[in-house]
């Protein structure tokens, strides 16, 4: 693979040694591209069997500071319409918006419905599943309070998700924000997920944690 001049930079770098978060952004500074606001991205490694029901670890947070990331947030359902488009719903829609995206139409980040609209989208779940965007009530995302839960969305709200290997992926906000900011926000994560730990887990929860900017390197982080 060949390395580019901007990788070829991060050998100044010491990828071995294990930074605290503030310590991690400051060293990552400097290998921010010039020509977009990148994103800080965090990897948590936890002792965690995803097999096993109690330890599937998934949620939503809203983060201190936000993501920085502009959200489009869909909303199917007929009787709260009006509601969601207040809140500042990109799309909102029933049947119709259900139709779309049978046929492959989405532009959207996020997906609230209104409890009566779920048998209804039996049809398109195959199609937002495997995207991570199907509604669930366990995330807040089924709901007759549309309202709330789109100003939510838009606010910064992130969902966290163990993936199969027990790693939880998630963007803590852009390089622009001040340092503070991105650290808040990533102890607001690891303060959630030592709330929600399975007591089904006897061993060392957290097992490690890395940073990394966008399209930049990245750095083992202290997580306590």
């Amino acid at each position: 693979m060949k390395v580019t001049k901007r990788q070829q930079g991060w050998t100044a770098l010491n990828r071995d040694n294990v930074y605290t978060i503030a310590d991690a952004i400051e060293a990552l500074r400097p290998y921010c591209s010039k020509k977009f606001d990148e994103s800080l991205e965090i990897a948590i490694r936890l002792g965690v069997d995803v097999t096993k029901a109690d330890q599937n670890i998934r949620g939503m947070l809203s983060l201190p500071h936000g993501t920085g990331k502009k959200v489009r947030v869909a909303v199917f359902t007929v009787n709260s319409a009006d509601e969601a488009k207040k809140a500042g719903a990109d799309i909102v829609g029933g049947e119709d918006l259900i139709e779309k995206v049978a046929g492959g139409e989405i532009n959207f980040d996020r997906v609230i419905a209104t409890p009566d609209m779920m048998p209804k989208m039996s049809k398109i779940a195959r199609v937002l599943g495997p995207k991570g965007l199907m509604p669930n009530p366990k995330l807040g995302t089924v709901t007759n309070n549309v309202a709330e839960a789109v100003k939510t969305a838009k606010a910064g709200q992130i969902e966290y998700r163990a993936e199969k290997n027990g790693i939880i992926h998630a963007a803590l906000g852009k390089m622009s924000f001040k340092t503070e900011q991105l650290v808040e926000n990533a102890n607001a994560l690891v303060e959630q997920l030592k709330k929600i730990k399975p007591a089904s887990v006897k061993g060392q929860y957290i097992l490690g944690a890395s940073v990394a900017t966008t399209q930049g390197p990245g750095v083992k982080v202290e997580v306590k």
